[in-house]
């Protein structure tokens, strides 16, 4: 699946009637875009042409024709024949422990899969160095998406970061409430409108901390409020068996941001690498 797809899937439930029209067209009939011209494409999906800016803009793009050339290029990369579709299906639908494995396998690849495919390096690249400058890093997320904090937390701590994290909430809006510009908030909400993060979100935009969000694509009032945006791609089964696939997902965007951390002052960085697993090494036993 395209970036641009996974895009559209994000915000599909947030898009206006006519937009939708857009939407439903346009992935039902990817090839018609470059096919026919944006009168044609109107008329065919029973919208104007200014619904179809409008949509174009609204999953990140200038007008149609940008979003042509996006499509394109994405369209006409190498692709990975080895790696078939991945439907998602909850535990509800499996019927033996093997179909269990399985499901639980597929979503998983699938989240990092579409993950991957919305990350953007340069955002990756910006949130990384922002990280860098930072005097401290406070981390916050709740729930499923706090367990994903602490990692990013530990991880950064191994390469002697000064990070802030707590499992409680009423600690995480005293770390927010004394942040300063110097610092930088890492919040991490998939829907972005989880109530917690949004209360952090105003504590940090109060005190002029940058933002850093690792939330689903769309608009969101914590995507649209960040300084930067990681985007994730995890879409849950309706009958919620937990947060499994976005968690992974998350994980993933941790996963890479911490990399990018490490990758952009490795000569400096590999020190603390160095000695945070000699401090550990008399316990692998």
């Amino acid at each position: 699946m395209t970036n641009i797809e996974l895009r559209i899937k994000g915000v599909y439930e947030n898009l206006s009637n006519a937009e939708k029209k857009v939407a439903d067209y346009f992935l039902g009939h990817i090839n018609d875009v470059f096919r026919y011209p944006i009168a044609d494409l109107a008329k065919q999906s029973g919208v104007s042409k200014a619904a179809w800016v409008r949509f174009s803009k609204t999953i990140g793009f200038d007008g149609l024709k940008a979003l042509k050339k996006a499509l394109f290029s994405e369209l006409h990369k190498d692709a990975d024949e080895s790696l078939p579709a991945l439907p998602f299906s909850d535990i509800g639908d499996a019927e033996t422990i093997d179909e269990l494995i399985e499901t639980a396998k597929n979503n998983s690849l699938r989240a990092i899969r579409d993950t991957a495919t919305l990350l953007d390096p340069k955002a990756v690249e910006l949130a990384a160095q922002k990280i860098l400058c930072a005097k401290s890093v406070r981390i916050f997320g709740a729930g499923a998406s706090a367990l994903v904090g602490e990692d990013l937390h530990s991880k950064l701590l191994r390469i002697n970061k000064n990070t802030f994290f707590s499992l409680d909430h009423h600690v995480q809006l005293v770390y927010a409430a004394n942040m300063t510009s110097r610092d930088v908030a890492v919040l991490i909400s998939m829907s972005g409108s989880t109530k917690e993060i949004l209360e952090i979100l105003n504590l940090a935009k109060a005190c002029q901390t940058p933002v850093i969000a690792l939330t689903e694509f769309g608009k969101s009032t914590l995507a649209q409020n960040a300084d930067v945006v990681l985007h994730i791609s995890a879409p849950e089964i309706a009958q919620r068996s937990g947060a499994m696939s976005s968690r992974i997902a998350q994980l993933l965007a941790v996963d890479v941001l911490y990399s990018a951390v490490a990758y952009l002052d490795y000569d400096h960085i590999s020190i603390y690498l160095e000695k945070s697993l000699n401090s550990t090494l008399p316990h692998r036993q």
